[in-house]
């Protein structure tokens, strides 16, 4: 008597087994056709918890869903990146890199979408004395008097550019123990001079997002060396035919659009503002 059941229920199986392999299929055809767009960012944007509220609606919205697939690295190795034809746009915080990469013929179309500053952190206990010094070439060049221990992040992002302009300010080619070149990330930076009990130059948005994770508090801030702008560029199609240009500028026509710059305005970690709009700027 089972037997004859189960073979009352063979048909209505096959056809459940079908439907849902059907399903399968068209769910996967569907997620292959929708557009994408190679995006290269820094990884403040990343680490930041930004691009989490900022693409989403541009990839629900536009043409059906473009969908964007980040490249977080840092500005040198993103521009590097764009400059190859591998990715479809950029965002990224290198002024003078940025102009460089445009009159080279690389990039088109860059508009500024928003700005934040650097802070200067290091331990409660602030060997080197730093804390509340005005101007952040005097923090850096009394960390360089006392060796006190620097962390660098090394990898000619945007943040170890202005890193390096700091140190020329000081009048200071930083060398020794005391100075260590990480060559990674900012999140990875960041918990190594955590551990080391050491300083960092860290964007205010990433160190926001991470201020829990680590035990260094800001201690030099708001000196206008210390700003910190982003820039939204695509790669030239003239230079390589196969980039996405549509669909890159789609992105930045978004990521300017007062939609979008609501989004970053509001955009928020222990009640302070990580990144200011400026395409209206």
């Amino acid at each position: 008597m089972r037997l004859r059941q189960l073979s009352h229920l063979l048909p209505i199986a096959l056809i459940a087994s079908v439907a849902a392999t059907a399903l399968v299929f068209v769910t996967s055809s569907v997620a292959e056709a929708q557009p994408r767009l190679k995006l290269a960012t820094t990884t403040s944007t990343y680490d930041s918890g930004l691009l989490d509220i900022l693409l989403p609606p541009f990839e629900e919205k536009r043409a059906g869903g473009i969908r964007v697939d980040v490249i977080a690295v840092g500005t040198g190795k993103a521009l590097k990146l764009a400059e190859n034809g591998d990715v479809d746009a950029v965002l990224v915080h290198a002024p003078k890199l940025e102009a460089d990469f445009v009159a080279a013929g690389f990039g088109v179309d860059r508009r500024g979408v928003m700005y934040n500053d650097f802070v200067v952190v290091g331990p409660s206990a602030d060997q080197a004395g730093i804390a509340g010094t005005e101007k952040v070439a005097d923090a850096f060049d009394t960390i360089a008097r006392r060796e006190a221990l620097f962390f660098s992040r090394g990898d000619l992002s945007g943040t170890h550019l202005k890193e390096r302009a700091i140190w020329t300010i000081a009048g200071i080619e930083p060398a020794g123990d005391w100075y260590v070149e990480v060559g990674q990330g900012m999140a990875a930076t960041l918990r190594m001079a955590d551990e080391k009990r050491g300083y960092v130059l860290i964007d205010r948005g990433t160190y926001l997002a991470l201020r829990e994770t680590v035990n260094l508090r800001v201690l030099v801030e708001y000196d206008p060396p210390l700003h910190n702008p982003y820039s939204i560029i695509a790669v030239n199609p003239a230079r390589w035919p196969h980039v996405k240009y549509a669909h890159a500028r789609a992105l930045i026509d978004y990521v300017t659009s007062p939609e979008a710059q609501t989004l970053i305005g509001g955009y928020k970690k222990y009640g302070q503002q990580l990144f200011t709009p400026s395409a209206a700027d």
